[in-house]
């Protein structure tokens, strides 16, 4: 590494200082503070601005105590610079959303050192360092969904959180045990350089095992995936924060490590078949809800399987292009959830819905893929042959548009159908090949390359876009089955999510504690 320390690294020295200020005034309306803690966040965000701008201009930069700790290269940069931004939004909001809370100035102070904690844990250089920072991280968060203690659903949410999250703190403890031993560091560089040069071996191969678990857990797979659609129980700016930022530690995870994790073809394959069942299973289920914000926290669930996959297949530079888009959309959302509200109450009852015919829903579909096919090609091209994985992921996205095309358009004459489908498939394409090339650009550099498939990798490939897309198709004639008898049950289940939320209930004994309380 060649430049300076990175002036990134002094943003959570600064959110410290004003947690502890705020700890010292726990309780309602503490003055200073409040005003404070906004500003903290916002210095935050301009010395993560300020260590884009140095690596711009002198390159990366890392800060070495006996060893590497912190690190600013284009990843852990961007990752800096999101989690700034929301961490500015979500204080700035907190203001006025816990005015007059009983432990308001706590509550600051919790939301300050947490996020000092994530913007260590992004920025972290050496897997020792990432491990603490998730505990931190996880010890913080279980405070904040605890901010109503007297509440069982949020005592049952803050204990499930704590078993799902720090279970994933015990692999990486074990992970780098495990690479310590086998190549006498933890340094993120020097572990993919050194097992790239010499293999991974026996202990390097169970330590990315361990790394693909704790990301799995930190971001809410299936099967334990519950605790996520629970933490509405803490108040709104802690939902925001979780799910715009905190949820996507797993995916910093696995691309601050993906020089390890590339390496072993079967964590691959496993991020690619449990991504892909977690995506769409979170889909489905979201597809059942009424509340708003469990709705957001299912597409949480089915967004954060997506982001699993592209991991799985290599996509490096797209995974971190869909956290960085994610979270953006996941704050606004969150934010915004009581408006939401008010505005669809506010509407008129709205008419039945259209059902599609099975024609209109062929030619949708058959049309979007054509279209895609030629965009494609053009992009080959113009800038150069395309990976089967990047091909793949695009034609997935593609089916999202053509169901939604034929669903929301599902009235229209044939002919509008046509034009609206070519638009969206059109654009939907260009996007997608151009944020492609830019994330590459940014990115690409600093990541490993997508692999070649090989035989497995090739079958996963061909079962992800074949599920996907008989998801697509079949949520496209949802108003055709939709009422069956024979799916009504079906709904039910999906509602509760299999009722694997429960088993962990009964798991930790949250209904004994619930009716006890």
């Amino acid at each position: 590494m060649a430049s300076a320390v990175s002036l990134s690294f002094l943003a959570p020295l600064v959110l410290l200082a004003v947690a502890v200020l705020a700890f010292s005034t726990p309780g309602r309306r503490p003055g200073a503070p409040t005003n404070l803690s906004e500003y903290a966040a916002l210095g935050a965000l301009a010395l993560a601005a300020g260590g884009a701008l140095q690596l711009l201009l002198h390159g990366p930069g890392v800060l070495v105590l006996g060893g590497a700790i912190l690190r600013a290269d284009a990843v852990s940069v961007t990752m800096a610079l999101l989690v700034a931004f929301i961490g500015w939004v979500v204080m700035r909001y907190s203001r006025t959303y816990l005015d007059g809370e009983e432990r308001e100035g706590a509550f600051h102070g919790l939301m300050l050192a947490t996020l000092a904690a994530v913007l260590v844990f992004v920025q972290a250089a050496g897997l020792g360092v990432v491990a603490v920072a998730a505990v931190l991280v996880g010890l913080g968060l279980k405070r904040l969904l605890l901010f109503y203690p007297d509440r069982p659903e949020a005592q049952r949410a803050a204990t499930k959180f704590a078993l799902v999250w720090h279970g994933g703190d015990v692999a990486l403890f074990g992970a780098a045990a495990l690479l310590y031993g086998a190549f006498g560091t933890l340094d993120l560089a020097g572990l993919a350089a050194s097992a790239e040069a010499g293999g991974l071996g026996l202990a390097g191969n169970v330590a990315v095992v361990l790394i693909v678990l704790a990301a799995a857990l930190k971001t809410a797979a299936f099967p334990l995936h519950g605790w996520l659609t629970e933490v509405m129980e803490a108040p709104t700016p802690v939902s925001a924060l979780l799910h715009a930022g905190i949820i996507n530690s797993g995916g910093v995870l696995l691309i601050a490590a993906s020089g390890l994790v590339a390496q072993s073809p079967g964590a691959m394959a496993a991020l690619v078949m449990l991504g892909g069942l977690t995506a769409l299973f979170g889909a489905a289920v979201m597809l059942t809800q009424s509340a708003v914000k469990t709705a957001l926290a299912w597409s949480t669930v089915s967004q954060m399987g997506f982001m699993l996959l592209q991991c799985g297949l290599g996509l490096w530079a797209l995974a971190l292009l869909h956290i960085v888009a994610h979270s953006l959309y996941k704050a606004h959302a969150f934010l915004s959830s009581g408006g939401a509200v008010t505005a669809v109450a506010a509407l008129r009852r709205p008419g039945p819905v259209a059902v599609p015919r099975l024609g209109a829903v062929l030619k949708s579909f058959g049309l979007a893929l054509v279209l895609y096919a030629g965009i494609a090609t053009l992009f080959t091209l113009v800038f150069g042959p395309k990976t089967a994985q990047a091909l793949a992921l695009g034609g997935i996205l593609i089916f999202g548009v053509a169901y939604l095309v034929a669903q929301g358009l599902a009235d229209m004459a044939p002919a509008e159908l046509t034009k609206r489908t070519a638009l969206a498939a059109l654009g939907t394409a260009m996007a997608y090949f151009a944020f492609q090339a830019g994330a590459d650009a940014i990115w690409g550099l600093w990541l490993p390359a997508a692999p070649l498939p090989w035989p497995l990798e090739w079958a996963l490939i061909v079962l992800a876009v074949a599920s996907f897309g008989l998801v697509a198709f079949a949520q496209a004639l949802f108003p055709l089955w939709a009422h069956h008898p024979a799916t009504a049950g079906l709904r039910v289940h999906l509602a509760n999510g299999l009722y694997l939320n429960a088993l962990l209930d009964r798991a930790i004994g949250g209904f004994r504690s619930a009716k006890s309380t």
